[in-house]
C-alpha cells in the first residue's frame, strides 16, 4: 500500500493518483476562475491555508513536474487575452498581474497537495487519496463501484459520515475507554461532535428538500446538475436537448478551433442552426462583447437560427444585441425551462 511518505518523496507514485482530482472538493471546496478550469497562486494558497510565498517556493522546486500536470505561466499576448476574456469577468474586480500570471489546473493543485508538507488541508487530501487507493486495491474485481461519480450532495453526506461517524466518534470511544484522567472532557467532546454530525445531516436533508421537484419548478435540481458539469459535458447536454426537440445532424464542435461555434445542427424543419454554450457561475453574466463575437460567427456560418445558451444571466446590452442580430439568448431561467421539457419557440 502507498504511504504518505512515499507520496511526498516519489513523483512516480504521485503520477498514479493524479486522475482523482475529485478528492479536492471532497476535502474542501476549490474556487475556480470564471473559465471553470484554472486557479491562481493566491487561490491555491487560500485553499491550502498557506502563504503565496510557500506556493511560489514549491513551484520553483517542482516546476517541471507541475508543468507536466497542467501548471502554465501566461505572458505577453496570451496574458492580455486571458485578462480580457477571463479576469475581466471576475466578480468585484481582480488584482491584475503586471507581466506574468501562473495558472494551475485541478490536476496540478492535486499535485501540490502531494508535495506540500506544512498544510493540514494537504495532509487531509493525502489521507483521503490513500484511503481511496487502499479501497481500490482491496475491492473485489466483480464489485467495483460504477464509473459515474455520485451526486455532489451524496458525496458531501458520505464525507460527513466518513469523518465524523466512522473516524472521529470511534476515536473518542477508544480514548474514553482507555483514559481515566480526562474522561469527562472526552465525553463532552464526543457529544459535541455527534451534535455537529446531526446538524449537518439536517442541513443536508433541507438542501435535498429545496432541490426536490415542485409544481412551479418541475426540475429545480437540474441547474445544480448543470453547474457541476464541465464545459464539454454541458455542450453534450445541450446537444441532447436539441435532439429531443427534433433537430438532426447535431454535431458538437467545441474546442480551441471551434471559431466561435460549439454545436451545429438542422432544425426539425431543415433550417441551419449554430449554438454557442457558456457554462459560467450563476453570479456572472454574459456581456455584450461575448454576444458580438457570436454575431460574427453566425454570419461566418451563414446560419438561419442561432442560440447563445448560458448557465447565467445576460446583461441588458447583451440581450439587446442578441435581439437585434437574430440570436436567441437562452439565459439561466429559460435554460431551466428548456431542460425541464418546455420547447424553445425558435426551434
Amino acid at each position: 500500500m502507498i504511504s504518505e511518505t512515499a507520496l511526498l518523496e516519489s513523483a512516480t507514485l504521485r503520477s498514479t493518483v493524479l486522475e482523482r482530482t475529485d478528492v479536492l472538493d471532497r476535502v474542501k471546496a476549490l474556487s475556480l476562475l470564471p473559465d471553470g478550469m484554472h486557479v491562481t497562486t493566491a487561490m491555491v494558497a487560500a485553499y491550502f491555508g498557506v502563504t503565496t510565498e510557500a506556493i511560489r517556493q514549491l513551484k520553483a522546486r517542482h516546476r517541471e513536474e507541475l508543468s507536466r500536470n497542467g501548471m502554465l505561466t501566461l505572458q505577453g499576448p496570451e496574458l492580455a487575452q486571458f485578462k480580457r476574456d477571463i479576469l475581466s469577468r471576475y466578480p468585484g474586480g481582480y488584482p491584475q498581474p503586471r507581466s506574468s500570471l501562473t495558472l494551475y489546473s485541478r490536476r496540478s493543485v492535486l499535485n501540490i497537495a502531494m508535495l506540500l508538507r506544512d498544510s493540514d488541508v494537504a495532509r487531509q487530501v493525502r489521507v483521503y487519496l490513500l484511503d481511496m487507493e487502499y479501497q481500490a486495491r482491496t475491492q473485489p474485481v466483480d464489485n467495483l463501484p460504477a464509473a459515474p461519480s455520485p451526486a455532489l450532495d451524496a458525496r458531501i453526506d458520505e464525507r460527513i459520515t466518513h469523518i465524523l461517524g466512522r473516524t472521529v466518534v470511534p476515536m473518542f470511544n477508544a480514548l474514553i475507554a482507555t483514559s481515566s484522567d480526562h474522561q469527562r472532557e472526552l465525553v463532552t467532546l464526543r457529544t459535541g461532535v455527534q451534535r455537529i454530525e446531526k446538524r449537518l445531516r439536517q442541513h443536508h436533508a433541507r438542501l435535498q428538500g429545496l432541490e426536490a421537484p415542485r409544481e412551479d419548478r418541475p426540475l429545480a435540481g437540474v441547474m445544480a446538475s448543470m453547474d457541476a458539469m464541465n464545459g464539454r459535458e454541458f455542450e453534450e447536454h445541450v446537444a441532447t436537448l436539441l435532439r429531443r426537440d427534433g433537430c438532426t445532424n447535431v454535431i458538437v464542435r467545441g474546442g480551441s478551433r471551434d471559431r466561435g461555434i460549439d454545436l451545429t445542427a438542422l432544425t426539425a424543419d431543415g433550417r441551419t442552426l449554430v449554438v454557442q454554450c457558456k457554462r459560467f457561475a450563476p453570479h456572472l453574466s454574459i456581456t455584450s462583447p461575448e454576444v458580438q463575437k457570436f454575431v460574427g460567427a453566425k454570419v461566418l456560418h451563414n446560419s438561419e437560427v442561432a442560440l447563445f445558451v448560458a448557465t447565467c444571466p445576460f446583461t441588458r446590452d447583451a440581450r439587446n444585441i442578441a435581439a437585434e442580430s437574430g440570436i436567441t439568448a437562452v439565459h439561466r431561467g429559460l435554460l431551466e425551462e428548456w431542460s425541464a421539457g418546455a420547447p424553445l419557440t425558435v426551434l
